[in-house]
């Protein structure tokens, strides 16, 4: 669970950002109260709606993020996830520098992504499923070598992780491919690899197994899990595939019209939405019975007195169905 430090709501937001930079030592990530909205001009193509849209343009606010605070410690595998529209992409683009929120602060990496964007991006890597930095016209060994002369990547360094990615990505019959001859399985693992030439000691993942086929999904989340492990390097990922999401991370933040809704791990997870076990018990005459259980030793204790039993076949409500029916009742509940 995310540890908090204590905060004073009266501070300004220049001053809140002061005290997350000193209070961040442990922390890959700090995000405390963060707001984010956006201005939607809105457009009307009809007779009077065009003379409208001249007049008086009408506009929605739109919250993305709403008093957004969690933590994240150096080191950890962190799951982002909630329902489309929940303001995970938002999210992501803040803690990068991409967005400014509106109001509140945050820290990544002891650093302010609003004023300290620059020197911030040469310890964190980002990688949106949905985009390339690679140059489509062009191999990808060259998108590389153009990475590595325009952030000024040591040599020793850019050969080391070179041959690091190479390796453990299998990417070294794609280095002469131009990238858009690339199937999106070898494009993201190239991205990947690209992500990685500077050493990031953070990393933003939105959506990386978006689109992949097993084969390649399987390769990513692997490669991802070592990285974590071996190198301890920070992740934050979101996918909408809880399967993926639970193989790779240890703890989960789940995310409710850009609030936290529930931050632990996946068994707490499941307990919360009350995700069913039941044991489907077939008997020798033909009978069969099905029992709801929550403790594996009662249901042991509750078989073993049971005559005639030749067959115990055991099932779970998903986290998928889970998250789906709560999903539907937020969506119900309404803002």
């Amino acid at each position: 669970m995310s540890k908090k430090a204590p905060t004073d709501m009266s501070l300004t937001d220049s001053a809140a950002d002061g005290l997350l930079q000193e209070a961040a030592g442990d922390w890959a990530v700090r995000v405390e109260a963060v707001t984010k909205t956006f201005t939607q001009w809105q457009r009307d193509h009809t007779g009077r709606g065009l003379i409208q849209n001249l007049l008086k343009p009408e506009k929605r606010i739109v919250t993305a993020l709403d008093n957004l605070t969690f933590n994240v410690g150096k080191g950890e595998f962190v799951a982002y996830a909630g329902p489309n529209g929940a303001g995970k992409s938002t999210t992501m683009k803040v803690l990068s520098g991409m967005l400014l929120p509106t109001s509140g602060a945050v820290s990544v990496l002891s650093m302010s992504p609003q004023k300290e964007r620059r020197a911030l991006m040469r310890h964190v890597g980002v990688l949106f499923g949905n985009r390339t930095e690679l140059w489509w016209d062009h191999p990808v060994i060259q998108s590389f070598e153009w990475k590595k002369a325009v952030w000024d990547i040591p040599d020793a360094v850019y050969q080391r992780n070179l041959r690091m990615v190479t390796g453990l990505l299998d990417i070294g019959d794609l280095l002469k491919t131009f990238a858009r001859e690339l199937s999106l399985g070898q494009r993201m693992r190239a991205d990947l690899a690209m992500l990685l030439l500077h050493s990031p000691s953070l990393i933003l993942l939105d959506e990386p197994t978006l689109g992949l086929d097993v084969t390649a999904k399987r390769q990513m989340i692997g490669f991802l899990k070592q990285l974590n492990e071996q190198n301890g390097t920070t992740i934050i990922v979101t996918s909408h595939d809880m399967d993926d999401l639970e193989e790779m991370a240890r703890r989960i933040l789940l995310l409710s019209r850009g609030r936290i809704a529930f931050d632990g791990d996946f068994d707490a997870l499941r307990d919360t939405l009350a995700c069913t076990k039941r044991a489907h018990v077939q008997f020798r005459d033909g009978t069969r019975k099905e029992l709801e259980y929550r403790d594996t030793r009662a249901l042991l204790g509750a078989l073993s007195e049971m005559d005639g039993i030749t067959d115990v076949r055991f099932t779970q409500t998903s986290l998928e169905e889970g998250l789906a029916n709560l999903y539907a009742k937020w969506r119900e509940a309404g803002p």
